[in-house]
């Protein structure tokens, strides 16, 4: 069943004319599937995962986005986060004097809230809260200092599958989680997005290397170019893509044109 249908996505900036960033997007992920997209910076992904997430600053020009068969492009931001889409920032901002466990209850309390569910006690909370800090493998001292404040780079991206962990989303994108991380990190980020998988979620990573794909083994694989997915496949691309670089897509793309 597929749970996200972009089609013929168009976008740009706001107060910005003959700026198309994307040009017409189509993708398809189904429930249950991980899907990587991958491509140059520059290229269009960080803006669809904003574009996704219901960002302000960027305009839908034409197009479709269905998230479980209803038009995504009618919601808030904050509602498509009550209907389970989660997005995971390239770059965590930090929150100082916001308790990591204030901002959660809060959080997994509004999504409970709309789904029709029961809010948490704070010792229901707080024992969900240790349950999943020790299934992420996060120092459960992490949870106790306010968000993000004074975290490494690989903490705040632990701290994001975390968070994923604790609102339970249908959709979760991760925007170039892998930027930054050692190989250590990498491996531990990795691992929380592995054991997050299910049949009922569906991942959309976004990357350019195929590095964390080797951890995170992908359903399927996007290149995007110029606003554009000109490519799709298999695991077998990354590897491609490692081995001939973005250029080689875009001569066959060309190719393909001519």
């Amino acid at each position: 069943m597929a749970l996200l249908e972009v089609e013929n996505l168009h976008v740009g900036v706001e107060d910005e004319d003959d700026l198309d960033i994307l040009k017409g997007v189509d993708l398809t992920l189904d429930t249950g599937q991980l899907h990587a997209l991958m491509g140059p910076n520059g290229s269009g992904k960080s803006t669809l995962a904003a574009v996704l997430a219901g960002r302000e600053e960027y305009e839908v020009l034409d197009g479709e986005i269905r998230y479980d068969g209803e038009d995504l492009l009618k919601l808030e931001p904050e509602e498509r986060a009550e209907e389970g889409i989660f997005l995971a920032f390239q770059y965590p901002v930090e929150l100082p004097g916001v308790s990591m466990t204030n901002f959660l209850k809060e959080a997994v309390n509004s999504v409970r809230e709309a789904r029709g569910q029961d809010e948490l006690s704070s010792a229901e909370f707080l024992q969900q809260l240790r349950e999943r800090a020790d299934m992420m493998g996060l120092d459960a001292d992490l949870t106790k200092r306010s968000v993000n404040e004074g975290f490494s780079g690989g903490e705040k991206k632990r701290n994001e599958i975390f968070q994923l962990a604790m609102l339970e989303p249908r959709l979760a994108i991760l925007d170039e989680t892998d930027s930054g991380l050692d190989i250590d990190a990498l491996q531990n980020v990795s691992d929380g997005v592995n054991k997050l998988r299910s049949d009922d979620r569906g991942f959309l990573v976004i990357t350019h290397y195929e590095r964390i794909l080797q951890y995170i083994v992908p359903d399927r694989v996007h290149v995007m170019l110029d606003g554009k997915i000109v490519r799709s496949g298999g695991k077998e691309l990354a590897r491609q893509l490692e081995d001939h670089g973005y250029e080689w897509v875009r001569e066959e793309a060309a190719a393909a044109a001519a």
